[in-house]
């Protein structure tokens, strides 16, 4: 519908954007104009000029969604005068001169991390046979399975660059707790959204919620975009 905004999907590290696709099924059906973008995973400021020219194609403001380390990328996209609100689902919110780095540093060292191999030729990826457990641990075996042999090699660089200007500083945001991840520290995923100023839900879910629980964080976006209506009216 002409009326709503639209919503800009962003994936994160090690996976690509058909993984927001029962997401996108359920906004889709309820009108909104939905796009994915594809990251290419090789640099923060490269994923950030991706996503932005698909936020600068639509013709109505964009509510710009970021799972993991697709957080940042939305941070520094979402400066971008056609966003109207960010909605982080278990990602990273950086701030200007903060990189996935910083904020890893910050993590809690007393729980498990996840297991990323040693880079290699600039690239990581997660332990295949670990894969399930910390990044989809709520997600079916099959295609948990599928996740791990499917992954994208995730650029060392992305990881190291940093925001140049927080997009939540100036814009509203939302953001998505999952308890049982173990990927992101529930305790770190608290701070950076207390920080950033979120509204906050939260759900008993694994880093890959929006494949496991893709009703409730369709209804967060959807929570985002009447937001957003009622403040552009």
């Amino acid at each position: 519908m002409a009326d709503r905004p639209a919503i800009v999907l962003v994936h994160g590290g090690f996976v690509d954007g058909s993984g927001w696709r029962p997401v996108y099924d359920l906004l889709t059906r309820d009108g909104y104009r939905v796009c994915v973008v594809q990251n290419p995973t090789t640099s923060l400021q490269g994923d950030a000029a991706a996503a932005r020219l698909v936020i600068e194609a639509q013709d109505s403001p964009v509510v710009l969604v970021g799972h993991s380390y697709g957080g940042a990328v939305i941070t520094e996209a979402g400066t971008s005068a056609n966003v109207a609100a960010l909605v982080y689902i278990a990602a990273f919110v950086p701030d200007a001169g903060e990189s996935v780095n910083t904020l890893l540093g910050g993590f809690p060292t007393d729980g498990p991390g996840p297991p990323i191999l040693p880079p290699e030729d600039g690239y990581l990826f997660l332990d295949r046979d670990k894969f399930p457990a910390a990044f989809a641990g709520d997600v079916p075996a099959d295609l948990a399975a599928f996740m791990a042999d499917s992954q994208v090699p995730w650029g060392v660089d992305a990881l190291g660059q940093q925001v140049t200007e927080a997009a939540w500083r100036t814009k509203p945001s939302w953001y998505m707790f999952t308890t049982e991840d173990k990927m992101i520290p529930p305790p770190a995923q608290r701070t950076m959204a207390g920080r950033a100023g979120s509204t906050t839900v939260e759900v008993a879910g694994s880093h890959s919620v929006y494949v496991s629980h893709p009703a409730e964080v369709a209804d967060l976006i959807k929570q985002a975009a009447s937001a957003s209506m009622a403040v552009t009216r």
